[in-house]
């Protein structure tokens, strides 16, 4: 378990830096969805997110300043889908860096020193080769692009996230270094028995990413809480020194009418992301259909 001031609770959280708080063995919880609550606030499905950055600031603004008051200390800026390829299906390709930029300004303002800041990088929506047309150095160019912007801006650390190809997440995290020198976070999306869609497993992932120089490696998304233990088993014969990350989907979503509706709630979350942080998790959060009211059942609970 872990108390207040294990979750980061000073004055200026960057006081003292994440890496070396993680080596002393300290957990941080990090935000939950970003994309569940714009929907809600009228974000059409399909629309890149990242344009609100600049359309609706403050929406995206009080996003991260809601989660950060219900107890996350690092939060995510609002540029999942902000590479150039992905921002390409828009239209919106050649606002990339203004995208970018905007998204981590918005975040480091929100966090005001309360929370680490992480460059969010998500997949870029195409297939890689040779399943698809998509080169690696096409990719590590596209990512390095958005590792750049949000690095300029003044975030702490990159996260690369919700990756279920090895090689569009050695594409990330190979841009991410290129781009800059600060920490580089790490989770993929894994199903059933710890792998991915594409029958990677954690330890094949791992010996794939880890010599890149990663800070932290673990699991987001995917099919909620259920295959997480099962992550940690891999992580803990795999990866027994480096940070662990859990931000999973508040489990499944069943559709009623036009809306995705979870089928695990704030306190039943809490209590599961509890017992993995008694296993070993350092960085906790959630991922689709959760929301700040389970960032603060989190911290209530892990505060007992």
């Amino acid at each position: 378990m872990t108390d207040g001031s294990q979750i980061g609770d000073t004055p200026d959280i960057r006081e003292k830096g994440l890496l070396e708080r993680l080596a002393g063995g300290e957990t941080f919880l990090a935000d939950g969805a970003m994309g569940t609550l714009l929907m809600a606030q009228g974000l059409e499905p399909g629309a890149p997110p990242e344009e609100w950055n600049v359309a609706y600031p403050q929406r995206i603004a009080d996003v991260h300043r809601a989660y950060i008051a219900a107890g996350s200390r690092i939060i995510l800026s609002n540029t999942f889908g902000g590479s150039r390829i992905k921002l390409k299906r828009a239209g919106m390709d050649a606002r990339t860096a203004e995208f970018n930029r905007a998204g981590a300004e918005l975040a480091r303002e929100a966090a005001g020193g309360r929370a680490f800041v992480a460059g969010d990088i998500g997949p870029c929506g195409e297939m890689m080769e040779p399943m698809g047309g998509l080169t690696f150095a096409g990719a590590v160019d596209a990512f390095a692009e958005q590792a750049r912007a949000l690095a300029e801006s003044g975030v702490d650390l990159l996260w690369v996230e919700t990756m279920m190809d090895l090689e569009e997440a050695r594409a990330a995290v190979t841009g991410a270094r290129r781009a800059s020198d600060l920490p580089v976070f790490c989770s993929m999306t894994f199903g059933p028995g710890g792998r991915t869609i594409m029958g990677i497993g954690v330890r094949q992932a791992l010996e794939s990413l880890r010599p890149l120089g990663l800070a932290a490696f673990g699991a987001n998304c995917g099919e909620g809480l259920d295959v997480m233990d099962e992550v940690l088993d891999q992580l803990r014969d795999a990866a027994p020194a480096l940070p662990w990350i859990a931000k999973p989907n508040a489990g499944l979503p069943r559709m009623i009418g036009d809306k995705a509706v979870y089928d695990v709630g704030p306190q039943l979350f809490a209590e599961r992301t509890a017992a993995l942080i008694a296993r070993g998790v350092q960085v906790a959060g959630g991922c689709c259909g959760s929301s700040p009211e389970f960032i603060a059942a989190i911290a209530r609970r892990i505060s007992k």
